[in-house]
């Protein structure tokens, strides 16, 4: 199922993730094209640049989800850059929902009209493709994130990701590797309950700390309730369908002016079904998206804080390590030099962090002020669209 240039064209104006990228026109990346084969994506990147480190000006390449995780992974894991927000790894393409909703609507079939059938069949086919756009954009989202930070853009692996035309054979992780990973987690989970015990010792990263906790838990209650919304309004379109059925099929039975009546008003909740159903989808790529994304990129910000705190705990102790050596004196020189290192690393992490979270908040601003405009136009048109269509309908009963 590849998407064709019409939907090509709605997806650029309706993107589902917007942020801040300031991409440079020196490294352009774009994913225009993706094919769906059962429960794997195929994604053609491709890439327009002027940078040296390239062979060629343009090129494309074949990739999977896999191939995303392997360059996040890789890139979370590099210790040069533990001090930056690493972009959250786009989620895994998830199209079991729309699939278990088509096989439901094929079982109950035989108790809706042809119609009804044909209309409800309708809507989980553009379910189907909204879930298949959004899976495309977070994904190039994602690589326009690298490509517009000034450090990650650089990373050989990246450039490996976008240049190297063949398959990269990424496996996916054995279960000893998952269960690993598992593991990594519960220690980090234990390890920031010690750390918390540190005393910060600057007072921009203990406030941003602070901020970020309460804004993460913010975010996912909004996420819950925009999702609700969002539900709520496709519940509304998929009810019209079922009342311009049912009116459609009244009118069959009826051979006075009354059918005329029944008729006009079938085609009008058909109509608003459209329009709901429009609403629903523009919510969702427009404000729940954006918070579903936010929610991953606070976590990857909130990373950065604990690797920044872990080296201040780090720091600390060789410290104290350092005081012991000197009241022994024994191992002063490597205390002293294990000291320089921790205290290295943390001013390091410290200067580069600060950076960091100062431009996501820019970054966050930029994106949250711009969806909320898009949006709420969105909603103005649609709601005129209702009322114009209400009235038209009122009008025309007076009439006749």
């Amino acid at each position: 199922m590849a998407s064709t240039p019409e939907e090509n064209d709605r997806n650029s104006k309706l993107r589902s993730v917007s942020v801040d990228l300031n991409n440079d026109a020196s490294l352009m990346i774009d994913i225009p094209d993706a094919l769906c084969e059962r429960d794997k994506v195929k994604f053609t990147v491709h890439t327009k640049t002027t940078l040296d480190a390239f062979q060629k000006p343009e090129f494309s390449v074949p990739r999977q989800h896999e191939d995303f995780i392997w360059l996040h992974d890789t890139l979370d894991e590099t210790e040069e850059y533990a001090g930056l927000i690493i972009p959250p790894s786009p989620p895994k393409p998830d199209f079991e929902s729309p699939r278990e909703k088509m096989h439901k609507l094929g079982e109950g079939e035989a108790t809706m009209t042809k119609e009804e059938y044909t209309k409800m069949k309708q809507e989980l086919e553009a379910e189907y493709l909204a879930v298949f756009k959004k899976t495309v954009q977070v994904h190039e989202v994602f690589l326009q994130r690298l490509s517009s930070h000034p450090v990650l853009s650089k990373d050989r692996n990246f450039q490996i990701f976008l240049e190297y035309d063949q398959d990269l054979s990424v496996r996916r992780k054995n279960a000893k590797e998952m269960f690993g990973g598992f593991f990594k987690n519960m220690v980090k989970t234990a390890d920031e309950v010690i750390i918390s015990g540190v005393k910060e010792v600057d007072d921009f990263f203990d406030q941003e700390k602070t901020f970020l906790l309460d804004y993460y838990n913010k975010i996912r209650d909004a996420t819950t309730k925009a999702e609700k919304m969002t539900r709520a309004h496709k519940n509304v379109a998929d009810d019209y369908i079922h009342f311009s059925a049912t009116l459609d099929s009244l009118s069959a039975d009826e051979s006075t002016a009354l059918k005329m009546y029944l008729l006009k008003l079938a085609e009008l909740f058909e109509k608003l079904r459209k329009v709901e159903g429009r609403v629903a989808s523009d919510e969702d790529l427009k404000l729940t998206e954006l918070l579903r994304y936010y929610m991953r990129d606070i976590q990857a910000a909130k990373d950065l804080l604990y690797r920044r705190a872990r080296a201040l705990a780090d720091y600390e102790s060789s410290n104290k390590a350092l005081d012991k050596a000197r009241l022994k004196s024994k191992e002063v020189q490597q205390a002293e030099e294990h000291q320089q290192l921790c205290c290295q690393k943390f001013e390091k992490l410290s200067e580069s962090g600060k950076r960091e979270l100062i431009s996501f908040k820019g970054r966050r601003v930029v994106a949250f002020r711009k969806n909320l405009i898009e949006m709420a136009e969105l909603e103005i048109k649609h709601a005129k669209s209702s009322v114009s269509l209400l009235q038209s309908c009122i009008d025309m009963l007076k009439t006749n």
